[in-house]
């Protein structure tokens, strides 16, 4: 085993102890564990930034005709999101979330190594830049406005007991916190994610050798943009607050991820 798997198995292992302490820490209203757990998601981010910088250097100019690596740079970015949210609102516990979904796109990649991507060479940058760089923002900014769904869903049904109202522990952040996370992650996904699939689109436009045709792929693609519209309709023009749109964005992301899911299956090279 080279040092190059080793650094892989390592990073499971954190990100994998990582959701575990996060849950426990949370299910027993534990600080500390929830602390190690955040040490343990920045170890793993931290070496997880080395892989992907290791993968670049050793292919060169062939990194992204890895299939793996798409996967690899999107659980990187949910986490590099997760930060960030950490960082602007407070909301550690989001790692419920962020390091699940971050460890099942990193075993995933791992799991397409002999995956090809063909692309012209002249259109590299444009299709990562756009459909695929796109995607990876909206995954990352989505899942953190799943996490502030369920979280808001699970803390309004509390508050409405008396029992679940004492329960809730001092440290709980305010409804108004995880309903602002659901607005940000509306307004900036839905842009993004329309970005993402037009961008795929317009390269078969700009391709004389490309032959367009509907196929699952596609039609799944707009499906889920169908859904996101109207999730984006309804909160951002008409002012949805609350409960329904916090159910929405989840349906939303459960779309989303069966989608990333089948993708990934059926995959085999870019058509």
């Amino acid at each position: 085993m080279g040092l190059f798997e080793i650094l892989q198995i390592l990073i499971i292992g954190l990100y994998l102890l990582g959701t575990v302490l996060f849950l426990t820490g949370t299910s027993m209203d534990n600080a500390r564990l929830r602390k190690l757990a955040s040490g343990l998601a920045v170890t793993g981010f931290l070496l997880h930034s080395v892989d992907i910088i290791w993968i670049f250097i050793q292919e060169r100019g062939m990194a992204l005709a890895e299939g793996n690596v798409y996967l690899s740079i999107l659980a990187w970015s949910v986490l590099l999101i997760y930060f960030f949210f950490w960082w602007r609102f407070r909301l550690a516990f989001m790692g419920l979330t962020a390091l699940p979904l971050a460890l099942l796109l990193f075993i995933s990649s791992m799991a397409l190594g002999n995956v090809r991507v063909i692309m012209p060479r002249e259109l590299t940058v444009l299709f990562f830049g756009l459909h695929i760089g796109s995607l990876v923002l909206t995954m990352g900014v989505l899942t953190m406005s799943f996490g502030a769904a369920i979280a808001f869903l699970h803390y309004n049904k509390k508050i409405k007991s008396k029992a679940g109202l004492k329960s809730l522990g001092k440290d709980t952040p305010s409804l108004s916190i995880f309903d602002r996370v659901n607005h940000l992650g509306v307004a900036v996904g839905f842009p993004l994610y329309t970005l993402g699939i037009f961008s795929s689109f317009v390269w078969y436009w700009i391709t004389p050798e490309k032959t367009f045709s509907w196929d699952v792929m596609k039609i799944s693609s707009l499906a889920v943009w169908g859904l996101f519209a109207f999730l984006f309709h309804q909160r951002i023009l008409l002012g949805w607050k609350g409960r329904k749109p916090a159910t929405m964005m989840i349906i939303v992301f459960a779309a989303m991820v069966t989608s990333l899911l089948h993708h990934t299956i059926t995959f085999r090279q870019m058509p």
